[in-house]
């Protein structure tokens, strides 16, 4: 597991590209630890930030890695909120702040199981990072993505060969992309799924899985003020009780584990 330095790193973003609606930020990290395959970071706009209506945005943004190379760290980004729409706004030259890596990232498919990557929205970005890995281990690892619609499913050019979902029809498949999923597992069962994504849509894959007998594990996205474990605002709850925290227990969490998925 890669472990973040102590205190909040200044980055220089390098270069910001729009993606549909989304918008993917490169920002060289010379001095911080290489991120495993889902682990995230906590980011913040060097400038702005906390300025703005109601002194908002204040606390930092939890992100997904989606890919950690040469040219810096990549983050995908969609305007939801004051902060997120901060970040957005971001462009060569400006300040980053960023915290991380943090948490627990995947663990590889047992020999003999293919790599089904499940993504949905900008969750598809803990999966490039992911695929980019499986794939340079000579591991297979087909991908299945879901958007809303052809706009946002410009994203999908961040992964090898997906198959794409959207729910308006616009671009590939009309429909979920648990539906691809499942035929997925009809057409070759001994799989491990990985997914990320909205909560209803990472719902829907662990009663999937656990229908299947499938191994899962699911990249949870939540709101979280620190990132350390401090606060427990990221809790969910456990098939056995009790609760794990998204942040230090996670992101990534065996969906046999998970008693639900809660609804954001």
């Amino acid at each position: 597991m890669s472990v973040a330095p102590f205190g909040r790193r200044t980055l220089a973003v390098a270069q910001r590209r729009a993606l549909g609606p989304y918008v993917a930020l490169t920002a060289p990290d010379p001095d911080g630890p290489a991120p495993e395959p889902g682990q995230f970071y906590m980011l913040a706009a060097a400038q702005r930030w906390g300025g703005g209506d109601d002194e908002r945005p204040f606390l930092p943004r939890a992100f997904s890695v989606m890919r950690a190379g040469p040219a810096g760290l990549e983050f995908l980004l969609e305007v939801v909120g004051p902060g997120t729409a901060r970040l957005c706004e971001l462009g060569p030259g400006d300040g980053l702040h960023v915290v991380g890596p943090l948490g627990l990232g995947f663990d590889p498919p047992d020999e003999g199981r293919r790599a089904l990557l499940c993504g949905g929205g900008a969750g598809i970005a803990p999966l490039a990072i992911w695929q980019d890995a499986l794939l340079a281990a000579g591991r297979p690892a087909a991908a299945l993505i879901g958007f809303r619609d052809g706009a946002h499913a410009r994203a999908g050019v961040l992964l090898a060969n997906p198959r794409v979902a959207t729910d308006d029809g616009s671009t590939g498949h009309h429909g979920l992309v648990t539906e691809l999923l499942e035929s997925e597992l009809d057409a070759d069962p001994d799989a491990a799924i990985y997914a990320c994504g909205p909560p209803a849509m990472l719902e829907a894959v662990r009663a999937l899985a656990a229908r299947r007998a499938v191994p899962a594990q699911l990249a949870l996205e939540a709101g979280m003020a620190c990132g350390f474990g401090a606060c427990f605002g990221c809790v969910v709850p456990l098939a056995g009780g009790g609760y794990a925290r998204t942040c230090v227990d996670g992101p990534v969490l065996d969906a046999a584990a998970l008693a639900e998925v809660p609804a954001a």
